[in-house]
């Protein structure tokens, strides 16, 4: 490649981001998903669109949807909420367990039986499309508020079950059929639980060193987070475990480790996830034929009606059956298996394998992917609603920026007061901070003063905060619970202990 190739490749992927940021505009104000946007400007740009570009590289498209995927899982994990997912754990290991196996093999019934494929392809489509997408939930749950308890399955669901279904899928793709399924099984217990031993070994040490390194510069710390995780990924993959799982488990953990500038690592990581998700369509819109996709398009249509319809439902139905869940949360549950790019990406490794019929499942599960995914997408906040699942604005947990200042052994917090934060009204002085931290300065409409204990705290201030290292969790706390109980939070139960003790330890 000479540099006036490079300037060439420079300028088309600038316009394609452009256009793609654009996109996210135009989807946010008609609900039409991003993602078919992203899909529709890889084939616009493709061999049957007006761009003419001929590409048809599966392999590369799959090293490169893979490498997405694990930056779209590490963004995901770092913005999961661990209380929120851990009393979701048990339900979101079945569905990704239990009722990965009952939606492949309900699918691939209904794709042999009523779409006449092959057992192979049936199962392998199947597989592919039993995986719900990451980047599809993490994105709709942006928009769509819903309790915690349905948020953390559906981000623990689709974090846990890309690797059973790569493993699957990369099973049926191999030369010989699968002769010994309880190998199978145990060989997916395996490496799950490498992953996972991998993953939270790898957070945990991570989020140990953030914690006790003071960086030179903040914008390392974003950098030093997202590499981190995606060495768990690594590490977890060369292990013979699942990488996917590590690095959602290791990005779980120092998302939650309150490191130093979280929100900034969080902004900079949605931003990778973007890009991510962009590359990912835009290249999957190029690799696919467009006046090839017309002769699967009816198969699609009947095997995504067979999963929406009957594989779903009855794979949440099947694997909660051990739980007490509302009918209203096992109906949204079933309408919320997203599907996206993830489902496209897996359909290569049959096509890089050779496999017999690997292009007509790639077809069948891109076309799947677009019709459903317009379908669904939308109609889940309505459905939301509808089955009062909704939740209205409410407090939610305050964004605290931590800055480390390594000689005086303390951290400088910033935060801003959002318009649902009950801290709205509080005086200073009411916050009740532990000793060792205080309030040092409020910006108000552009302008900052150091406050007194009698200064009223406002929507849209932003506080700057001193805490030594002992106390800097506690002030931390005490904050988030003011924010959610306002003044009375630690004597009336919402958050932290009555009276003096709630001052000294901030509890919740």
């Amino acid at each position: 490649m000479t540099v006036d190739h490079l300037n060439q490749l420079l300028l088309i992927c600038s316009l394609v981001l452009l256009s793609a940021v654009a996109a996210v505009r135009l989807s946010s104000r008609s609900g039409l998903p991003s993602l078919l946007i992203y899909l529709g400007i890889g084939v616009a740009i493709g061999q049957d669109g007006l761009g003419g570009v001929v590409f048809d590289n599966a392999e590369l498209t799959q090293v490169l949807g893979y490498a997405a995927l694990v930056v779209i899982l590490a963004e995901g994990g770092l913005g999961t909420k661990w209380k929120e997912i851990k009393p979701a754990l048990p339900r979101a290991a079945a569905l990704s367990t239990v009722g990965v196996a009952v939606s492949v093999g309900v699918t691939a019934a209904g794709a042999h039986y009523l779409a006449g494929l092959e057992w192979r392809q049936a199962l392998l489509i199947g597989a592919v499309v039993s995986s719900t997408d990451a980047a599809a939930v993490f994105s709709v749950l942006r928009s769509v508020r819903l309790p915690g308890r349905l948020t953390g399955v559906l981000e623990a669901e689709s974090g846990f079950n890309d690797a059973p279904v790569v493993i699957l899928v990369v099973a049926f793709s191999a030369a010989g059929p699968v002769e010994h399924w309880y190998l199978l099984l145990g060989d997916i217990a395996l490496e799950l639980a490498i992953g996972a031993a991998v993953g939270l070994a790898i957070g945990w040490l991570g989020a140990y060193g953030m914690r006790h390194v003071a960086l030179p510069a903040s914008g390392l710390y974003p950098i030093a987070v997202m590499a981190i995780a995606v060495s768990a990924y690594a590490a977890g993959a060369l292990a013979h475990g699942s990488g996917f799982l590590a690095v959602y488990l290791a990005a779980m953990i120092l998302g939650n480790a309150k490191l130093p500038h979280a929100p900034a690592t969080r902004g900079f990581a949605e931003g990778l996830g973007w890009i991510g998700q962009i590359g990912m369509f835009v290249l999957l819109g190029l690799l696919a034929t467009p006046h090839k996709l017309l002769g699967d398009v009816v198969p699609a249509l009947l095997i995504g009606l067979i999963l929406t319809v009957v594989a779903r439902p009855v794979s949440v139905l099947v694997s909660l059956l051990p739980f007490r869940v509302p009918w209203q949360e096992k109906a949204l549950l079933s309408w919320a298996g997203l599907r996206g790019a993830v489902p496209i990406v897996l359909a290569t490794i049959p096509m890089v394998n050779d496999v017999p019929g690997s292009e007509t499942v790639f077809n069948i599960v891109f076309v799947l992917v677009i019709v459903y995914t317009f379908v669904q997408t939308p109609t889940l906040p309505w459905l939301a609603r509808r089955l009062r699942l909704g939740e209205g604005e409410e407090a939610a947990d305050l964004g605290i920026e931590s800055a480390p200042l390594e000689r005086l052994r303390g951290h400088l917090l910033s935060t801003s007061i959002g318009p649902a934060s009950r801290m709205h009204g509080v005086e200073v002085g009411e916050l009740r901070m532990p000793k060792g931290a205080a309030v040092t300065l409020v910006v108000r409409d552009g302008s900052s003063f150091v406050p007194s204990p009698s200064t009223v705290l406002q929507h849209g201030d932003e506080l700057l905060v001193v805490a030594t290292d002992p106390v800097r969790d506690t002030a931390e706390r005490r904050l988030q619970a003011v924010s959610q109980g306002g003044k009375l939070a630690g004597w009336l139960g919402a958050g932290g202990a009555p009276g003096r003790r709630a001052g000294r330890h901030g509890g919740r």
